[in-house]
């Protein structure tokens, strides 16, 4: 992955875009790596990526909730707020 400080991303924002069009591109600030600028099609890919895998781990606890015995009225008592 291609780095560039805080300040020549700035500066250079131009080919800092151009160059994230074709991979990840890094902003390091103090020599730290701060930031990370990818294509929108890597963005939307690790989107869907990450909310697929959030829905399989949704459907997963539903199925040892249901297992488990626990209904939607329990749960709605559980969650209810007591405050």
């Amino acid at each position: 992955m291609q780095t560039f400080t805080a300040n020549e991303a700035k500066t250079r924002f131009g080919e800092f875009m151009d160059r994230a069009q074709r991979e990840p591109v890094g902003v390091l600030k103090h020599d730290r790596l701060v930031g990370v600028m990818v294509s929108v099609q890597d963005f939307e890919a690790m989107r869907a990526f990450y909310a697929d895998r959030l829905q399989h781990r949704l459907d997963a606890s539903a199925q040892s909730a249901a297992s488990a015995g626990m209904t939607a009225q329990m749960l709605d008592t559980l969650l209810a707020d007591e405050s």
